[in-house]
């Protein structure tokens, strides 16, 4: 079983910025892809952003420009910057990773982001 644990999430204004951080459990391994969701209040988890082993990355159309997605394929740890936060972006979010293109998704208890002034 992977365990994955996320911190930094926070109240910040609009237009401040926080960084997320996730690491796994499991490094003896590298991950084949990391990243991060995010669920709103009544609304459906969404994609925010990922990077696979290689450093493709891939962003919701949202937060391309805003957010910044970034790994350690050693320590198999990910990290999400997050610049000129908007009051939409407030969601739990949620750190995931799979160790192989097929395998299945371990997922991190979620960390709390709140842009409000």
């Amino acid at each position: 079983q992977v365990q994955l644990v996320e911190s930094g999430g926070g109240l910040v204004q609009p237009g401040g910025s926080l960084r997320l951080s996730c690491s796994a459990s499991r490094t003896s391994v590298s991950a084949y892809a990391m990243g991060w969701y995010r669920q709103a209040p009544g609304k459906q988890r969404e994609l925010v952003a990922t990077i696979i082993s290689d450093g493709r990355t891939n962003y919701a159309d949202s937060v391309k420009g805003r957010f910044t997605i970034a790994r350690d394929n050693a320590q198999n740890t990910v990290r999400l910057q997050m610049n000129s936060l908007k009051p939409e972006d407030t969601a739990v979010y949620y750190c995931t990773c799979t160790y192989s293109p097929v395998g299945r998704y371990y997922w991190g208890q979620g960390t709390q982001v709140t842009v409000s002034s």
